[in-house]
């Protein structure tokens, strides 16, 4: 009986069956092909790729429900059940790898059952915790053999290879599927407000557009994250190596693009995505005042002054306090951007009798016309690195809060970003 632990690395040189292993685990590895909606295929495949490579009897792929429970998404056998079956997970090993968070090898669980019970007429077992990036436990990839044997490290690293596999279709696949959630429940608005409100057929049209992208956008980067995933080890993988300063290089460029890939995949769905908001009531000069320091933090502020000017009577808004954020950082971080080290930035407050104003104003060169119009466009940008999405969410949660982002810019004032938000008043 092997006690849990993590699996330490290697210090000697492969031996030949370690060499062989990694060899065979390659081959299914890079078999392995995942399209949307197939996902108990691609674990199925999984599935079998563990109990060929360890000579298992069993290996099943399970995912955690509420209540301690066990759901089977993939079988080496064929076990004829329900998909939607359940089974306690409370009393069995599995728990073990669950409530743990480790793998786990069991050379015979009857001289050592201390781990919970192994399904009838199986006597060993190995066992990894499928985990998404944030340490979420979600399930685990279990394989049983009907007699006694011994497990080497190098056994459990490979399975965890597979693991990492799993969890990462898994996850996608959530993703994908709560936004084509959100696309039919956007779809399903569209058509009964066409039918209730003929005089915004214009409004109706913006948002079937808009549901077609989410979609599209929804396949396009749920298709880019499996292989995005697979180049993310492997660039990883190379950097524990001992590498020539010119190739170091390389791969540090490398992981930066695929960081700024990931980025660019997340912003992209940030804007397809339905703006559901979680509102509450703000007091905006208070709110301003307790985000000043994030911001003068921020790197793109470093050496230039950022300047609050609060508006003389309290400005209460119905808002979003998270995507009021966003709008904004992104604006505080382009009027830096725009100027030198040393300039000024100025944040104003004021309010009219039902519009509360943020002004963000910054000097330096001012922006033409014909690219002042074209600023919150999706996917247009005047930065070399920018991916031009930025300021197009800002207008996006501008306006899913009832109102409107505007964009001055001239050789005298400078140029000013000005959002406008219905006011509510307090309440006496």
């Amino acid at each position: 009986m092997r006690s849990i632990r993590p699996i330490a690395d290697a210090e000697e040189p492969p031996e030949p069956r370690a060499q062989q292993l990694a060899t065979a685990t390659l081959e299914i590895l890079f078999s392995l092909n995942y399209q949307t909606g197939q996902l108990r295929d691609y674990l199925q495949t999984i599935a079998r790729g563990v109990s060929e490579l360890m000579h298992m009897d069993w290996s099943v792929v399970t995912l955690c429900r509420e209540h301690d429970f066990d759901q089977i998404l993939a079988s080496s056998l064929d076990l004829s059940t329900d998909p939607e079956c359940l089974y306690p997970l409370h009393g069995t090993i599995t728990q073990t790898v669950v409530e743990t968070g480790c793998s786990l090898t069991v050379d015979d669980c009857q001289c050592v059952p201390d781990y919970g019970a192994l399904p009838t007429g199986y006597r060993s077992y190995l066992g990894v915790p499928l985990r998404f990036a944030d340490g979420t436990i979600i399930g685990t990839i279990c394989s049983f053999h009907r007699t006694p044997r011994c497990y080497a490290p190098e056994d459990v690293r490979y399975v965890e290879l597979f693991a990492e596999r799993a969890a990462t279709a898994i996850h996608n696949y959530q993703l994908y599927t709560q936004q084509v959630q959100f696309n039919e429940t956007l779809e399903a608005e569209v058509a009964r407000r066409t039918a209730q409100l003929e005089a915004a057929q214009v409004q109706l049209i913006e948002q079937a557009r808009l549901a077609a992208i989410g979609e599209f956008t929804a396949m396009i980067v749920h298709e880019i994250r499996n292989p995005l995933t697979t180049v993310e080890m492997g660039l990883k993988a190379l950097s524990g190596l001992e590498l020539g300063g010119r190739d170091r290089t390389r791969l540090q460029l490398a992981l930066s693009e695929e960081e700024r890939l990931k980025h660019l995949l997340n912003e992209i769905l940030l804007y397809a995505k339905p703006q559901v908001l979680q509102s509450q009531r703000l007091e905006l000069n208070t709110w301003v005042s307790q985000h000043q320091t994030i911001l003068t933090e921020m790197p793109w502020a470093q050496g230039r002054h950022l300047q609050v000017f609060a508006a003389p009577v309290p400005i209460w808004v119905q808002g979003d306090g998270e995507k009021l954020m966003q709008v904004l950082i992104n604006l505080v971080s382009n009027a830096c951007e725009a100027v030198p080290e040393g300039d000024t930035i100025s944040l104003h407050l004021e309010q009219t009798e039902t519009l509360a104003c943020l002004q963000v104003h910054n000097g330096g060169t001012p922006i033409s016309p014909d690219i002042l119009s074209r600023l919150t466009q999706p996917f247009f940008s005047t930065k070399s690195t920018g991916n031009g999405l930025g300021l197009a969410i800002v207008q996006r949660i501008v306006e899913a809060h009832g109102g409107t982002l505007s964009i001055e810019s001239t050789a005298t004032a400078g140029t000013q970003f000005t959002v406008q938000l219905p006011v509510i008043w307090e309440e006496l």
